[in-house]
């Protein structure tokens, strides 16, 4: 049994999200949670965020009375790039330099440790 979450247009950067995310694929989800609560970087709360609404969306499910918060597992985590907006900022001369705001989508899998294994 697995369920996702998936968070869309997360004002930030999905290079500096991907670091973050390696930290937490495939681990238990106690742990990651714990990993991205106590993380400096900016990029752990949406990544939190997205976690615990996924596991939040596999207990809700009739089927999944059974199975405890502590057997899960990250079973899947992509950071896929969103639409960039487009800024300007003036530089010398009378220049415009354009400004690249970044965003990013985040999508977490995650499933039962038994199942995530196979």
């Amino acid at each position: 049994m697995e369920a996702r979450a998936i968070a869309r247009w997360v004002r930030m950067s999905p290079f500096k999200v991907r670091r973050v995310a390696n930290q937490v694929r495939g681990k238990l989800v106690n742990d990651a949670l714990n990993i991205l609560h106590y993380s400096d970087t900016a990029a752990a709360e949406p990544l939190e965020k997205a976690m615990r609404s996924a596991v939040a969306n596999l207990l809700q499910k009739e089927e999944a009375k059974k199975i405890s918060s502590d057997d899960l597992m990250v079973k899947e985590l992509k950071v896929d790039e969103g639409y960039i907006l487009k800024r300007f900022r003036s530089a010398s001369m009378g220049r415009a330099v354009r400004i690249r705001r970044r965003t990013c989508h985040i999508q977490v899998v995650v499933a039962d440790k038994n199942e995530a294994n196979e």
